[in-house]
């Protein structure tokens, strides 16, 4: 048992104040009660009569008594450690609970990948709080080439399998502190922290690379392509949406050119195309 202070006994009954009222007037009550018996009767022979109208307690019945006492205060002082414990106990479990809950809500079920809800709470910290160190933020937007096809061809259950596998080759390819989602069927994103162009350029690189080798799924060998698109936080938006729809843009002119990763330029056209 961990050692009782007084701090600890105080915290416990101000935790509890009506269990710790209620126990403390049982408690109460039955030291009273034994208390009259000791000055009324002899306790250790209660057939005897009434013995001197002025009678002492014994020595015998004050250790009684005293026992008594300490084993009322040793009960309300369990009790109050117990409700302690209980509380911590059910707070720990509906931490736990939350954080698995919080876990489900920002995590794609298929790849254990972030989400998309995932990425924009990100994007909105970014962009509430961009480099100040002369770096940038970059986002990776990354469509899947040619993965309609596999599904079409191959079923759902084949495709997820790639998509399984896409997954996890580009978390291979990511640094440490990129954030890798998937935020949509066959679309993918990535944020990277503290870049410049160069670096982002080779970042983009490695995620086109992860793919150059043919996925094995369903008994086939499958050649996935990307388009990469890239926008910079805090240059090309100020807000998640404006990152994210100039990264899309930026993928598209990608994919039309056959040049990826490609880099967001303010000339660019503006449709956006709804995820």
């Amino acid at each position: 048992m961990d050692t009782i202070t007084p701090k600890m006994l105080r915290r416990a009954i101000a935790a509890h104040p009506q269990s710790s009222l209620q126990d403390a007037l049982l408690l109460f009550s039955v030291m009273i009660v034994a208390l009259l018996l000791a000055l009324q009767y002899d306790l250790f022979f209660f057939v005897d009569e009434l013995s001197a109208p002025a009678r002492q307690i014994s020595l015998a019945e004050a250790i009684f008594l005293t026992l008594l006492l300490a084993g009322c205060l040793f009960i309300f002082i369990i009790r109050r450690l117990s409700d302690q414990r209980n509380e911590v106990a059910l707070k720990v479990a509906a931490e736990i609970e939350l954080g698995e809950l919080t876990a489900l809500v920002m995590q794609d079920p298929l790849t254990g990948l972030l989400n998309r809800r995932a990425l924009l709470a990100a994007l909105t910290a970014a962009t509430d709080s961009p480099p100040t160190n002369g770096t940038k933020d970059a986002l990776f937007l990354i469509d899947l080439d040619h993965f309609k096809g596999i599904n079409d061809v191959h079923g759902h259950v084949v495709g997820d399998q790639v998509l399984e596998v896409v997954a996890s080759r580009f978390k291979a390819a990511a640094r440490p502190s990129d954030l890798v989602a998937r935020i949509g069927g066959d679309e993918f994103a990535v944020l990277s922290y503290n870049v410049d162009q160069e670096g982002a350029r080779k970042i983009g690189s490695r995620f086109v690379d992860s793919l150059t080798s043919a996925i094995r799924a369903g008994g086939h060998n499958h050649k996935i392509g990307m388009s990469v698109g890239v926008a910079f936080i805090p240059d090309d938006g100020a807000t998640a949406e404006d990152v994210l729809r100039n990264a899309d843009l930026a993928m598209y002119r990608a994919k039309k050119l056959k040049t990826s990763p490609g880099f967001f330029a303010p000339d660019m056209e503006s449709k956006r195309r709804i995820a």
